[in-house]
């Protein structure tokens, strides 16, 4: 597959960069291009390092060997470098929007997602998309005009696109509201930039790709971490009562039909792989059968995508705003029966919702705490923020802003602050 060739206007930055000025006289220039030092400014942010406590399926703490939002999206990373590689894509780019996919996830996953949805909606509502932008653009301290403006990261505009797997704002032209966004409304002449050579609202092949490394990475691994937990057997893929009930549910939740999710259900019995994961026992040789299974299930639906997507593309070269993912029934019905597993059988059980309770009820008293002793109760570079801020919904997204930023157990730490200052804040 031919690489596709990237121009000047992808290459493009929001703010003018000047040379470094502190290198040795004899050193040789950075032999890196402008996707590898995006790549490396994402890996380097403080705003990816926080994804290690927080929750992806299950809490970062939970278990010896937890996946957090940060390893989940290494992994999506990863997978979606595999792919944009067989696609003729730029990998480093492709890397980086698996890197950033997560990035602007609050504390508890999407859980903590709804309850700062809530706070918010008086100032334009929060969505974790969005915030990734307005994290990549604004809040991760990187790079600063002479003016004091914030361009965050400063990442190119094909980075930026790469990022934005819902390229639309909150609110629709007819004023319609949209469910999932890439952009809030106050951000809209960002998304407006980065989406500069578009001609639909497509997201770009390295958007696509990265949504798809982590559904991918999601239904796989997500299952593994459910199988050594306890939560998940696999041995409901035989269960051909529980099967059609699981059918149903996937159906409903993410889409295909129920027919679709069993014929995908038979397509996994027949791997060797899948079956030997179903007695998996704790012992060496079952969890290197684990690893196995997952290996291969990511291999397979990697495979099939590159197979199909340049198939697709017959020749032409793929990379922006040309060509679309094509990603084989078989392999999608696969990918959501897996992803209906881990729904059902770990984040759907009882212990977990009471958790998720107790966890929305700690934002919202971070959020009071914060709200009530602003500016002071907030960091420098968010009081900074407030301060500029010209009405009551800017100052509340200052605040939306730090509750989003912080690790779950920063968070909690706050939260047992305020549950004692609570006579106090009226």
């Amino acid at each position: 597959m031919d690489t596709y060739a990237y121009t000047e206007d992808d290459l493009e930055r929001r703010h003018h960069e000047r040379p470094k000025g502190s290198e040795f006289t004899d050193s040789t220039p950075d032999h890196r291009g402008d996707f590898g030092r995006d790549r490396a400014r994402v890996l380097h942010s403080a705003a990816l390092r926080r994804l290690a406590d927080k929750t992806q399926v299950v809490g970062p703490r939970d278990g010896d060997t937890p996946r957090t939002r940060l390893t989940h999206s290494l992994e999506v990373a990863q997978i979606a470098r595999g792919i944009g590689s067989g696609l003729g894509l730029d990998p480093d780019l492709c890397e980086m929007a698996g890197l950033t996919h997560d990035i602007g996830h609050p504390p508890y996953g999407h859980n903590g997602e709804m309850a700062l949805n809530e706070v918010a909606a008086d100032c334009g509502g929060f969505e974790g998309n969005a915030q990734t932008l307005r994290i990549l653009t604004r809040l991760e301290p990187k790079t600063v005009s002479p003016a004091g403006e914030s361009f965050g990261l400063n990442l190119t505009r094909a980075a930026l696109d790469a990022a934005c797997k819902y390229p639309r704002t909150r609110t629709n032209a007819d004023g319609t509201v949209n469910r999932k966004y890439g952009c809030y409304d106050a951000d809209a002449d960002i998304l407006t930039w980065l989406r500069e050579g578009h001609t639909d609202e497509c997201p770009s092949m390295e958007a696509q790709t990265m949504d798809w490394a982590d559904d991918i990475a999601y239904s796989v691994h997500d299952v593994e971490d459910g199988i050594v937990s306890g939560r998940i057997n696999l041995h409901v893929l035989w269960d051909l009562v529980e099967l059609a009930a699981l059918a149903e549910k996937g159906a409903r939740a993410f889409g295909g039909t129920p027919e679709e999710l069993l014929d995908a259900a038979d397509s996994l019995r027949q791997l060797t792989v899948v079956s030997r994961a179903a007695d998996f026992d704790h012992s060496l040789t079952g969890y290197a059968g684990l690893k196995r299974m997952t290996s291969e299930l990511v291999g397979r639906y990697v495979g099939a995508t590159i197979g199909a997507t340049v198939g697709e593309a017959d020749g032409r070269p793929l990379g922006r705003y040309h060509g679309r993912l094509a990603i084989p029934p078989q392999a999608q019905a696969e990918v959501t029966l897996l992803k209906t597993i881990a729904v059902l059988y770990v984040m759907d059980a009882p212990v977990h919702l009471a958790r998720q309770d107790r966890q929305r009820e700690r934002i919202f008293r971070v959020f009071d705490y914060l709200t009530a002793g602003a500016p002071g109760s907030l960091d420098p570079m968010y009081r900074q923020w407030w301060n500029e801020a010209e009405t009551d919904a800017e100052q509340q997204r200052v605040v939306v802003d730090q509750i989003a930023s912080m690790t779950e157990s920063r968070l909690e730490r706050l939260a047992k602050r305020s549950a004692g200052l609570a006579p106090f804040l009226g």
